[in-house]
């Protein structure tokens, strides 16, 4: 048994560390953290792992077996109260003698929010919702999200140096940022479902778009590509991935060329509807995405791909990394590329900001507000 303080937002931020570990293999379900506690000893801890296997308090509780009985439950999300792949937890919950359920922050599914609760209520299990409610949100934000509106939650990632550039006036990138923000975002590939990018960024960077952290998973390759100008010598058409590539296109793309991807092994074409600058509609592929069951998208592409998700307010989360560099000068590349308002007052607010450093470059994180679902 391990000892810690018996404090329920300490408790509870164990719950969510345990929670990350599904990060990005729980789609369509959220991750979930839970662990018990009795006199002030962890006694029984667990996560979700996968859609259809157990729930985080079902591993809790089989880990604590009988000195469940009288213990405090935390979790970071409120346990089902429906039979899905697995049977309730609250059914579990209440069979095992549970005396206390601490929770994160209520669940947005229809079919649980604030039934779980309730449920435990009424058995007589003292109920606390709403510890680090904050942090527990925004960990389930893409299955929100995804509940929401049935689209996946959209994270814009790039990179600029202090004064805003992305590139210089040649387009030379690397490396804007140091090597440890180089790892975090390669954590991040691995706790996404699918990393985009557009066509341009493929003929000019030729990139992967695996993930290199340790006992990490590749996320889903989406590249944007109108009208299939892919070459036949791109990275992503002959990788040695589990994850395969999609490539978004329209009936514009030259028949040719859609069958000589059709036959790639590994790459799916996929074509929507074009919007009204011939591009791949964008709305339309959020929609196929989450039809898919996908809750998060990692938005990787350059300042055109990144003003198109910000004019039609398709971004969720921003996620900008900041090299401790200056490049100067006005002809350098920047972080959007197009028309933007003509007033500060049309200007999309960024909230919920966090800040973390890595060594002298910074990494600036917030939620916008700007989806339209």
């Amino acid at each position: 048994m391990t000892e810690m303080t018996d404090s329920p937002r300490r408790w509870m931020a164990r719950a969510l560390q345990l929670a990350r570990r599904g990060e990005g293999r729980t789609a369509p379900n959220p991750p979930v953290g839970a662990l018990l506690v009795r006199d002030g000893q962890l006694i029984g801890e667990g996560f979700h792992p996968r859609a259809g296997e157990p729930h985080a308090e079902i591993f809790a509780l089989r880990q604590a077996g009988e000195l469940a009985r009288g213990a405090d439950l935390y979790v970071t999300l409120e346990p089902c109260s429906h039979q899905g792949r697995t049977g309730p937890c609250c059914a579990a919950i209440i069979a095992a003698g549970v005396r206390r359920v601490f929770v994160g922050c209520a669940d947005p599914n229809p079919q649980v929010n604030g039934r779980g609760l309730a449920w435990l209520r009424q058995a007589g299990l003292q109920v606390q919702c709403g510890i680090l409610e904050a942090q527990a949100r925004r960990l389930i934000a893409a299955f929100a999200k995804h509940q929401r509106s049935g689209r996946p939650l959209v994270i814009l990632k790039t990179a600029a140096t202090l004064d805003g550039r992305t590139a210089t006036a040649s387009g030379a990138s690397q490396w804007i940022t140091n090597a440890a923000c180089r790892e975090q975002v390669h954590r991040l590939r691995d706790r996404v479902d699918a990393i985009l990018v557009g066509v341009g960024t493929v003929l000019r960077d030729d990139p992967r778009l695996t993930c290199r952290a340790p006992a990490g998973r590749d996320p889903l390759r989406l590249v944007l590509d109108s009208r299939l100008r892919i070459p036949d010598s791109a990275a992503l058409l002959s990788l040695d991935s589990p994850a395969p590539t999609l490539i978004a296109t329209t009936a514009l793309a030259c028949p040719a060329r859609r069958a000589a991807l059709a036959g790639r092994s590994g790459v799916e074409l996929l074509e929507l509807p074009a919007d009204a600058s011939g591009g791949v509609s964008l709305p339309a592929l959020l929609d196929e995405l989450g039809r898919r069951g996908l809750l998060s998208l990692l938005v990787e592409g350059g300042a055109r791909v990144n003003q198109a998700f910000l004019q039609q307010r398709l971004i969720d989360r921003l996620m900008l990394y900041l090299g401790a560099k200056l490049l100067g000068g006005g002809d350098g590349k920047g972080l959007f590329d197009g028309p933007g308002p003509l007033d500060l007052a049309d200007a999309l607010p960024v909230r919920d900001i966090r800040l973390r450093r890595f060594g002298d470059d910074l990494l600036l994180e917030g939620e916008l507000a700007c989806s339209p679902d």
